[in-house]
């Protein structure tokens, strides 16, 4: 989930306070073990419903259809919606459609259909931790513009999490998305960022899918814990929030697609948390 770029956590579920100080770096916090395998856990019960989701979403669904399973299976394995309630949010999916960009509310009349570009976005809390990842789905057979924007995203997804590692930074990060999408010819929103996941949902530091000296470079260490999630958009940068004040769209209605991840810095490199390809 992508709530612009100030890291805002208060609402977010927490554990007690743990009496020991927590290993920080310039505000970011690092896990330990323990902390990690928890997490593990929450980023595949995320990875285990998205998946779920990609492999029965179909033609005359809905998006509340798509909300209801992704919180009963949540609940099931044995966590909570971190999305729902959140700031208010109702659902426990964000759920948009072609130029629909993030925080689509799930709904009853919004019908799923052939051609449309989906993007599914959930987090489960987990004995104290969070997991948020996001999934672009073609239904059905794509233009092939669609298929390329879709493809494009992903692969800049991909080009971000490979300079994860000790030593690197989060311009690195940044650095690789942004080339990764002016060589697709697309365009990356630039108004809603990445984030440091955790004990909260939105944690230090953002994470920029473009070069900027907005806020400090931070270095990457082992224990730290990303959500990196570049969107793409077929058109203009430029989005605008509809009247409900949640859902984000292009303002040319250009289409726009979106991947994420909750990556782990390991000491020789990543590991993706919320892999969906280790679900069974």
């Amino acid at each position: 989930m992508n709530i612009l770029t100030n890291l805002i956590s208060k609402a977010s579920p927490r554990l007690p306070v743990i009496d020991r100080p927590k290993k920080r770096v310039r505000g970011v916090e690092l896990k330990n073990e323990a902390e990690i395998a928890t997490m593990r856990q929450a980023a595949r019960i995320v990875a285990t419903v998205l998946k779920e989701i990609s492999e029965r979403v179909k033609p005359g669904m809905t998006t509340a259809d798509l909300d209801a399973y992704a919180e009963q299976r949540i609940r099931a394995l044995g966590a909570t919606p971190s999305f729902k309630g959140y700031h208010g949010f109702p659902g426990s999916i964000c759920a948009c459609i072609n130029d629909e960009v993030v925080h689509g509310i799930p709904r009853r009349r919004k019908v799923i259909r052939a051609g449309d570009v989906l993007k599914v976005d959930t987090g489960a809390y987990y004995e104290g931790f969070h997991g948020d990842s996001c999934i672009t789905i073609g239904i059905g057979q794509l233009q092939p513009t669609a298929q390329k924007l879709v493809q494009a995203a992903e692969a800049a997804l991909y080009a971000g999490i490979a300079q994860v590692k000790p030593g690197n930074s989060l311009l690195d990060i940044a650095g690789a998305i942004e080339d990764s999408v002016q060589a697709s010819g697309f365009s990356v929103v630039e108004e809603f960022t990445g984030h440091g996941v955790g004990r909260n949902l939105h944690e230090p530091p953002s994470v920029f899918n473009f070069r900027t000296r907005q806020l400090p470079n931070v270095k990457l260490q082992a224990g730290m814990t990303l959500a990196i999630e570049p969107i793409l958009n077929a058109g203009s940068k430029h989005t605008k929030t509809l009247s409900d004040r949640w859902t984000v769209v292009t303002v040319d209605r250009s289409l726009s697609a979106q991947f994420e991840h909750t990556v782990l810095v390991t000491e020789s490199g990543y590991e993706i948390l919320s892999d969906r390809m280790l679900v069974e």
